[in-house]
């Protein structure tokens, strides 16, 4: 990655503020992530607020007078557009993607559609509702995934063999009130690429005694297996650079972002999500995989500053 200068990052930062916390399902990673953010803001020396976001934020922010504001809200309301769009009609300069890279980012079915329509694979699916054709379902899919179409940090996610267990975790699925979607099960091991703008952190591999990788997987339990790096051959590592590259700028993505994807018993990739902000606490994806080419956490802030500082 390139070399960058941690005093003239720092002499243009100004005033930060972190948002956290917020009201979706995934409050508690979000307030997390922000605290590691904000201790590492504080540790290089960074004037820094941290607010937990709730009803007033547009009041919060404005008497901040933040010069840039690192948005750690995770999930409906932080990562879709919604407070992105709020931040540009307040003139307010942010972390990560814009508008519509977010809200398309944040609908798996939208972004897998789009996906599709450019040529990379992803798994096929169908949107979910109560006069679904279970059965039609399972016939074609076999296996299948149920996920909430705009949920993260694998909440709400279930595999289902029959049409019973899929109509089933559907209904709870729905509990989330985000819409539900079936993904047709991909039976191998699952990665995700961290990307910083046109710079690509190395590939890990995720593997978890778990059916797959859940909330409990990801979170809770001490048994799951971060390997980075993953020894992929040339031409597999070509492939996969490209494959992140494109999700990324398909959807008009900017900043740091997330992209997972899976590979079958056949060695074929298939695209599962981006996450425009992905975790940021010390165990989460991206910082894990930073951190294997010599960039700790407080160099990984500093290279998303000097990103948004020089763009």
């Amino acid at each position: 990655m390139r070399t960058i200068n941690k005093e003239q990052i720092l002499a243009k930062a100004g005033h930060v503020v972190v948002l956290k916390g917020g009201t979706s399902p995934e409050r508690e990673i979000s307030l997390l992530s922000g605290e590691a953010v904000a201790e590492s803001l504080l540790r290089l020396g960074v004037q820094t607020t941290v607010i937990d976001v709730g009803n007033d934020i547009a009041n919060e922010l404005q008497a901040a007078v933040p010069d840039l504001v690192v948005n750690m809200l995770h999930g409906q309301g932080g990562e879709d557009g919604v407070i992105q769009g709020m931040m540009d009609l307040l003139g307010i300069s942010y972390t990560g993607s814009g508008v519509l890279a977010s809200a398309l980012a944040m609908d798996k079915v939208k972004s897998k559609l789009i996906w599709r329509q450019i040529g990379l694979a992803t798994a096929d699916f169908v949107e979910l509702h109560d006069e679904s054709d279970w059965d039609d379902i399972i016939d074609r899919f076999g296996k299948a995934v149920v996920k909430p179409i705009y949920g993260g940090s694998s909440l709400g996610i279930a595999i289902v063999e029959t049409a019973a267990q899929l109509q089933q975790k559907y209904k709870s699925a729905m509990n989330f009130e985000q819409g539900v979607m079936a993904e047709k099960y991909v039976d191998g091991p699952e990665y995700s690429a961290g990307i910083l703008g046109d710079e690509l952190l190395p590939t890990i591999l995720l593997e978890t005694d778990r059916q797959f990788f859940d909330y409990e997987a990801k979170y809770i339990d001490e048994n799951t297996r971060i390997i980075c790096p993953v020894e992929f051959t040339e031409k597999e590592s070509s492939y996969i650079e490209a494959l992140v590259r494109k999700a990324y700028q398909s959807l008009g993505c900017s900043g740091l972002a997330r992209v997972d994807f899976m590979q079958d018993s056949a060695g074929d990739y298939y695209l599962l999500e981006l996450n425009t902000v992905p975790g940021m606490t010390s165990h989460s994806f991206v910082p894990t995989s930073a951190a294997r080419i010599g960039i700790d956490f407080d160099e990984l802030m500093l290279r998303i500053l000097d990103f948004e500082l020089s763009t």
